[in-house]
């Protein structure tokens, strides 16, 4: 089977709709903090209902409504109501989450997060279109490997493996024809630089 042909499964796979999961699971297999077994089920409910479940129940919504028409194909004007919506729940999740208070790595990425999607929106309001893909892949990756340095952990594999990954969904966005070179460097440096800046500032 040919590369190209499996390439659009990571834009699929790698949606930023998924990446808070994904961060919040490799967070608790790698982190050294040692949580509760009910405060992991307590962040994984939390982060599920808010990040995933609810966003894709109001994505259903606005399509239904006519103002989404495609799930990895969002024009500005369509990124625009989707963007305001994460924004939000971020907020929400980082403000109210009583587990996430003792959990102050794993804040610091939603906090991250944050601040890339509401760069991201300023962008969509100077009509630039920013590949949110990159930013949610490379604020895990960055994530991922400040996450190793804090704890001195070496798990080079699973760094290698995200670092892949975002090489597979930067050349999927490329092959859909879904961005240009240059939005992609843009998302990249909007999902990276939070992420530094907050590991280096504040843990």
């Amino acid at each position: 089977m040919k590369l190209s042909k499996i390439l659009p499964a990571f834009s699929y796979i790698f949606h930023p709709i998924f990446i808070s999961l994904y961060g919040t699971l490799f967070y608790f297999l790698f982190s050294q903090n040692n949580p509760y077994e009910v405060q992991i089920y307590l962040t994984l409910i939390q982060v599920g209902i808010l990040t995933l479940l609810l966003p894709l129940a109001l994505y259903f919504l606005l399509v239904s409504l006519g103002i989404i028409t495609s799930f990895t194909e969002a024009s500005i004007q369509e990124r625009r109501i989707p963007l305001i919506i994460q924004i939000v729940l971020f907020t929400v999740l980082i403000l109210f989450s009583s587990s996430l208070h003792f959990l102050p790595e794993l804040q610091y990425f939603f906090i991250g997060g944050l601040i890339s999607s509401t760069i991201a929106f300023l962008s969509l309001l100077m009509n630039y279109k920013a590949s949110l893909h990159m930013i949610g892949i490379t604020s895990l990756a960055t994530f991922s490997y400040a996450l190793g340095i804090y704890n001195k952990t070496d798990f080079t594999n699973s760094i290698a493996f995200i670092v892949i990954c975002t090489g597979l969904v930067a050349s999927s966005r490329l092959y859909m024809k879904s961005h240009t070179l240059h939005e992609l460097y843009i998302g990249t440096l909007i999902g990276i630089i939070p992420q530094i800046c907050l590991w280096y500032f504040w843990l």
